[in-house]
């Protein structure tokens, strides 16, 4: 059932005081918090180098801060143990990526099912044909990737992030590769699973109409929040 539009939004991650640095000294993120929330999209924005990427990883626990802290349902990223990140990731975390990272010698279907095989789901067969109808692909499910078009793969990538019913959707330039119609069919996808699903959706992303859509918009420059927007609301910048 789709989720009621509601105004006490969950934080699904809290970004504190995080900086990011690396070897050679390059700060990627100074001081930087946020809340990213259940059913709602947040978008990610800014020149490349900005340290949008870095925080959508940190995001997605695929890297970690070096001061400050990063809180996905209450739980210190830094504090868990390599087993733990990976329970974490799959089964609370969704990955989409702008260069789609499907396995070309499984089909469609097979690519949607993987992440339930992984974890042992029992009736994933089932549970991948209904994604992939969501997705509306149902008819692609014997098709390779190389047998689709690329707003195809894409669409295929987001119901294999979808389909374990995650919390938590990471998108890094989910459009980039796409065509404007192609781009916006999968933005929508994006914005149906926060709506329908509940899940808190982060994207970083370049594309004015992934901006649009979103409900949070988070300016970013040379690793600081310059700003951040609701959608239809007045800039407001971070202190």
């Amino acid at each position: 059932m789709p989720a009621t539009k509601r105004s006490d939004y969950v934080s699904a991650i809290s970004v504190r005081n995080v900086t990011r640095s690396y070897d050679g000294g390059v700060e990627a993120l100074r001081g930087v918090s946020i809340e990213i929330q259940e059913g709602r999209v947040t978008a990610l924005l800014g020149r490349s180098g900005c340290g949008k990427t870095t925080l959508l990883n940190l995001c997605g626990a695929m890297d970690f801060p070096s001061s400050g802290e990063v809180l996905i349902e209450g739980h210190s990223t830094t504090a868990l143990d390599d087993a733990r990140l990976t329970s974490l990731r799959r089964g609370t975390i969704g990955f989409v990526f702008q260069a789609f990272q499907l396995l070309p010698s499984l089909t469609a279907l097979e690519n949607v099912e993987l992440p339930l095989l992984l974890a042992g789901t029992k009736g994933s067969e089932a549970r991948a044909r209904e994604i992939l109808r969501w997705v509306g692909l149902e008819e692609k499910a014997s098709a390779l990737p190389f047998q689709l078009s690329g707003g195809q793969m894409q669409r295929v990538a987001v119901a294999r992030a979808l389909v374990h019913q995650p919390k938590l959707l990471i998108a890094d330039e989910p459009t980039g590769n796409l065509d404007t119609q192609s781009g916006d069919q999968v933005l929508a996808l994006l914005r149906r699973a926060a709506d329908e699903f509940g899940a808190a959706v982060v994207i970083a992303t370049h594309s004015a109409e992934a901006a649009a859509m979103a409900d949070i918009r988070v300016r970013m420059r040379d690793g600081r929040i310059q700003g951040i927007e609701s959608g239809g609301s007045e800039p407001g910048f971070a202190q």
